[in-house]
């Protein structure tokens, strides 16, 4: 030691001395006299509870520090079932007697230590070691090179005080040298660096078990004790802003509500929109029925006509070569027209009627399918919803129907000028049989008022002329009514293709009618458990804040019940490094210098 040093102990000496030696006798003749004569106050208590774990987190050794803040100097009692007892304050002694602890304490604090034995702490602490995946022994482990994992479980003990696990949280630290551990990894907690060290520290909230691992390689294994620590979870919570999240739900919750609005309005136009394509497969099964049966009395109408054209070739030419003329035979063929005429005008009324049944069924469907919304909802849209949290199923079915009402729309616009022409293509036809119709009546007619004024033996040649006209025209007429029958029976072959797609329009129009009723009530349900979801987030807040919230807790003693006025207590515990052994050393251990001196010279070594 250097002059300066020795004249700066000197000085402190100097200094610190008197006021020692004068406060020591003050205090040690006014506050021992004072307390072995009257009743002290103890105006409260705190309790550090330390203990000590083996490596796998078995308890060895627990004590107390218990800090008496004396109010008033004098005898108090303090209460535990220590097996030994240490006076951290003063040289005084202290007494026993049971569980009761008597100390002549001054006033102001007063510190002493004492020992349990059969004291339970309020949790379990199990941990296990694994070397490259299989388990191994702690003191097996020392010096190894591999793959390590440290897995620490928590529990509540039963036979402690429950107090404790339900309102304490639990912080667990290990800290690892970078020397030996690397590539440190963990799930459950946190990673700092601490100096040259890496930390590792997982929290353990009130009333929960905790279970932890961390892993990491290792090079001569070696751990620090781990570190754990349980204080009082009494910080009172502040509720968070909710404003902006419930607004963001009441959003949501109309956005559903106007969904199902939606899906409601649609349920209903889909409705409709299966109720006319029903009707119209109706109405076209009839069409296409008639045209199969116009077809097939077609061959009747083409064979009479040629009937008819082959009478008339063979009057012409028996009147052109003077063979005696049967006028029966003109009177049958006015009846052939009659009746060519008559299935003329009943095909035109079958047709008409056709033809209104179908504009009815049209107009039905194209009320339906006009009536289906045409709103755009974009990928967007639909990844919203389906973060939204709203079930997926029903999302699902919303999709799938949108997609199949927007696919049935668009087909149905693409075939739409087809079937706007159907109800014109249909009135020509029945025009043309009608005038066809009025032809032959008119044919008939003169066929008739021309035998009635025949003059035999003057009107031959007249005769002949008209019926040369009659037969030039009437080969005009057939070959128009082959056309018109060769139409009939492509039109007939052709539209089983176009009953077939209108068929399918209503068959699909009913599974999307069922699918709508199915999303109409998914989203029913979800618009019935969502519209109160403001409310109900708000209260699982509360509920989660008051889980977590134990600012109301009163510290109670870990040692005895019957210590009052309990402000603090707190659990510092650790379990025991594993390191390499080393050898004991022979030699005696010097003592080490206590009291006032020892301590004043540790100040400047």
């Amino acid at each position: 030691m250097n002059i300066k040093k020795i004249l700066f102990v000197l000085a402190a000496v100097l200094l610190v001395l008197p006021s020692l030696l004068v406060t020591a006798s003050t205090n040690d003749g006014k506050s021992t006299e004072a307390a072995t004569k009257k009743d002290g106050k103890v105006s409260s208590k705190d309790e550090v509870v330390y203990a000590t774990f083996n490596a796998n987190g078995n308890t060895q050794n627990i004590y107390v520090v218990n800090t008496l803040d004396v109010s008033q100097a004098g005898q108090v009692a303090d209460y535990g079932n220590y097996s030994n007892l240490k006076n951290l304050t003063d040289d005084s002694e202290l007494k026993q007697s049971g569980k009761k602890v008597n100390v002549a304490a001054p006033e102001g604090k007063f510190y002493y230590q004492g020992n349990l034995d059969n004291q339970q702490l309020p949790w379990n602490f199990s941990i296990s070691y694994y070397l490259d995946g299989k388990e191994i022994a702690p003191k097996e482990l020392t010096g190894k090179n591999g793959h390590v994992e440290v897995r620490i479980k928590t529990s509540a003990n039963e036979a402690g005080n429950t107090a404790f696990f339900e309102n304490y949280l639990l912080q667990i630290s290990l800290t690892l040298d970078s020397e030996v551990y690397s590539k440190i990894k963990t799930e459950e907690g946190t990673i700092a660096n601490a100096g040259k060290n890496k930390q590792v520290t997982f929290t353990v909230m009130p009333e929960k078990e905790g279970e932890f691992k961390v892993e990491a390689d290792v090079v001569d294994f070696e751990l620090n004790g781990i570190e754990i620590t349980g204080v009082p979870s009494n910080m009172s919570i502040d509720e968070p802003d909710v404003d902006e999240m419930t607004g963001d739900m009441k959003s949501l919750t109309g956005a559903i509500a106007d969904l199902n609005n939606g899906v409601s309005k649609l349920n209903n136009n889909v409705a409709s929109f299966e109720k006319g394509a029903s009707e119209l497969k109706s109405g076209s099964a009839q069409y296409k029925n008639g045209l199969a049966g116009l077809s097939g009395s077609s061959s009747e109408l083409v064979n009479g006509s040629n009937e008819m054209k082959q009478a008339l070739k063979k009057m012409s030419n028996s009147i052109d070569g003077e063979e005696e003329i049967d006028l029966s035979k003109l009177g049958e063929m006015t009846k052939g027209l009659s009746q060519i005429s008559g299935g003329l005008r009943e095909t035109a009324k079958g047709l008409t009627t056709l033809k209104d049944n179908y504009t009815k069924a049209y107009s039905a469907l194209d009320q339906a399918m006009n009536d289906i919304p045409s709103n755009d909802i974009s990928e967007e849209d639909i990844e919203k919803l389906y973060n939204s949290g709203a079930d997926e199923k029903t999302i699902k079915q919303l999709v799938d129907t949108y997609t199949a009402a927007r696919k049935a729309t668009g087909t149905y616009n693409e075939v739409k000028q087809a079937f706007d022409s159907v109800g014109g293509t249909l009135e020509g036809v029945v025009t043309s049989l009608q005038d066809m119709a009025d032809n032959i009546d008119t044919m008939a007619a003169k066929v008739s008022s021309s035998i009635e004024s025949l003059d035999v033996s003057e009107g031959i040649a007249q005769l002949q002329e008209g019926l040369t006209a009659l037969s030039n025209n009437y080969n005009t007429f057939h070959s128009g009514l082959l056309e018109y029958t060769n139409g009939v029976s492509q039109l007939s072959g052709s539209y089983q293709d176009i009953h077939n797609g209108i068929g399918g329009l209503a068959d699909g129009a009913e599974k999307l009618e069922d699918g709508v009723g199915e999303l109409h009530t998914g989203t029913s349900k979800l618009h019935e458990s969502t519209k109160d979801l403001p409310k109900q987030m708000t209260k699982e807040i509360d509920e989660m804040m008051s889980e977590y919230d134990k600012s109301d807790f009163e510290a109670v003693s870990f040692v005895s019940a019957k210590n009052k006025n309990v402000n603090s207590v707190q659990f510092v515990l650790k379990t025991e490094s594993i390191k390499h052994e080393e050898p004991e050393s022979k030699e005696k251990p010097t003592k080490k210098e206590t009291g006032f001196w020892a301590r004043l010279k540790d100040l400047f070594t």
